[in-house]
């Protein structure tokens, strides 16, 4: 298992992390097999989805905040109820295959850690698992 950092800057926002999930397979050597990607906050999410339109993950974020608007009558005395139920309507985690020692993800598709409680830094968890020959 890898772990690495992401540093947030804003309460909610949607990271592009898929260069440095690509960089982990590619430094352990996996060429094919899958790559599971896993945030262990409660705050947090990751996500595939587009992004070639930065728009995209804008739109998502503001469907998200009108679902789950940051103030609602919640219960939870800390405040950020609405970045725990964002959490988990996302999840906490996605599954790629990897092939030819890359992720095989769709034209537009990337690999997005989404923050609901920021800015902070946060922790993603990779592992992989070798397809066996």
């Amino acid at each position: 298992m890898k772990e690495i950092s992401v540093q947030t800057h804003s309460r909610v926002e949607m990271i592009d992390i898929t260069t440095s999930v690509q960089k982990t397979i590619r430094d352990e050597g996996i060429q094919s097999g899958i790559c599971l990607v896993y945030t262990p906050h409660t705050t947090a999410a990751i996500t595939i989805n587009e992004n070639a339109d930065p728009d995209v993950p804008r739109d998502i974020l503001a469907a998200l905040d009108k679902e789950v608007p940051l103030s609602a009558n919640y219960r939870h005395a800390e405040g950020n109820s609405a970045a725990h139920v964002k959490s988990s309507l996302i999840g906490a985690s996605e599954m790629v295959i990897i092939e030819n020692g890359r992720l095989v993800l769709g034209t537009w598709q990337s690999v997005f850690f989404c923050e609901f409680d920021g800015p902070r830094t946060r922790k993603v968890f990779i592992t992989m698992i070798a397809k066996s020959r």
